[in-house]
């Protein structure tokens, strides 16, 4: 066997802790068919097309035809993907106040095509209500498409995480360096002090952000502690014991932990960490809750990340954790008007 530093890296033999496809040169695939049609679903179904002609809404996913992968090889992550989707649209045109129905087809989504250059048939049933029709080709054409850049964003990032795997970083290389907050409300930095060895010699990375909700502290709290809650903004079945030493477990399994500090508004303290990450190696996380007015700050600190993953967790919580819970408070608002 070759030491590190020595021979063709396809066979250098790292210090990891499952000794899993040794510096991601193997080729790996994931099937992302049935993540892929519940995302289209979740994309598509409800979008809402208005105009001077009136207003329509796409309503169900009829048809979904195809498959979709995602392929890990030297590092790099590969896509697949093909589909033949059919979605039902109705509306009201607005001086008379009819209603049509028509339909929206995309005969091949793929991989080979940009967004922009994707097929996209707009039709109606037979009768009048062409405005509606002309609508729909024009704002409701540029909707669809929008949703599937979303789509596509979510399989190359959420449904992506964990694939490359932890490598061993060469000696002396700086790992991560402070990044200077945004103009927006997320604030994320790592610094060369968060590198860490942990467990296995596992290098990792310290992740910090900060995020302001339209919500008290103690509402958000209970987003993170109420079985319930977790699952609305999730959207899958969940495991949550919050309790000291309680278990957590979200997104199908992909997330698990346990409580290890609760105080009720406050604070939370986790043991966390995902399923492709290095068996029984956990990262700390800590989430403090601050009023602000009718508003409230969270800001998440989680030390022990596996440096590979540090992209992917990050996203985690961007897009999975903060994004889908201002989507649930928003919901919850607009349901009380």
């Amino acid at each position: 066997m070759a030491k590190w530093g020595q021979g063709d890296p396809r066979w250098i033999v790292e210090e990891r802790a499952d000794g899993t496809n040794v510096n991601n040169w193997h080729w790996t695939e994931r099937d992302a068919t049935s993540w892929s049609k519940r995302k289209l679903k979740e994309v598509l179904e409800g979008l809402v097309v208005e105009g001077e002609a009136g207003r329509c809404e796409i309503g169900d996913l009829k048809h979904v035809e195809g498959e979709a992968s995602c392929n890990s090889r030297k590092g790099k992550l590969i896509f697949f993907y093909e589909w033949n989707l059919r979605l039902s649209w109705k509306g009201t045109v607005k001086e008379s106040g009819e209603k049509h129905k028509g339909s929206v087809e995309i005969p091949n989504l793929s991989e080979e095509n940009e967004v922009d250059d994707t097929e996209i048939n707009v039709s109606k049933k037979k009768g009048e209500g062409d405005v509606l029709k002309d609508l729909m080709r024009t704002e409701g054409t540029t909707k669809v498409r929008e949703a599937l850049r979303d789509y596509l964003k979510a399989l190359k990032t959420e449904f992506t995480l964990g694939m490359i795997l932890p490598t061993k970083a060469p000696a002396g290389q700086e790992l991560a360096t402070e990044r200077k907050p945004s103009g927006s409300t997320v604030q994320d930095s790592v610094t060369p002090q968060s590198l860490d060895i942990v467990g296995v010699k596992i290098p990792t990375v310290r992740i910090h952000m900060r995020e302001v909700f339209n919500s008290p502290a103690d509402e958000l709290y209970s987003i993170f502690t109420k079985k319930e809650l977790v699952q609305k903004f999730s959207k899958c079945p969940a495991v949550i014991e919050a309790e000291k030493g309680g278990k957590l477990q979200m997104f199908e399994g992909f997330v698990s932990g346990e409580y290890t500090e609760l105080v009720p508004s406050q604070r939370l303290m986790l043991k966390w960490r995902c399923r492709s990450w290095p068996d029984e190696h956990y990262a700390t996380v800590a989430l403090n809750f601050q009023d602000l007015a009718a508003q409230s700050e969270l800001e998440l600190e989680c030390k022990g990340v596996p440096v590979s993953h540090e992209e992917s967790t990050r996203q985690c919580w961007k897009k999975q954790y903060f994004e889908e819970i201002h989507i649930l408070l928003q919901q919850s608002k607009d349901s009380m008007e």
